[in-house]
């Protein structure tokens, strides 16, 4: 089984959101559904994985996150 950074999503209330990318990441975005379809057995569209992509981005994003707890002014 492949290893994504992406865990399985949860079952989860549907979230309409629209965004308008290059034709490239379109393509890895794309990609990566089909990989994780692959991997995991679910297919889920594209819509719905970006949300969970970008909140395991910004996890992982170790200064935002020390900025984020820092308190203001400091």
């Amino acid at each position: 089984m492949t290893d994504l950074k992406l865990a399985r999503i949860p079952d989860r209330n549907p979230v309409k959101l629209s965004i308008a990318v290059l034709p490239g990441l379109h393509q890895a975005l794309t990609d990566y559904a089909a990989l994780y379809a692959k991997t995991y057995g679910r297919d889920e569209p594209v819509i719905e994985l970006i949300p969970a992509m970008l909140a395991a981005f910004l996890e992982s994003d170790r200064a935002f996150m020390k900025a984020r707890d820092k308190p203001s002014g400091s």
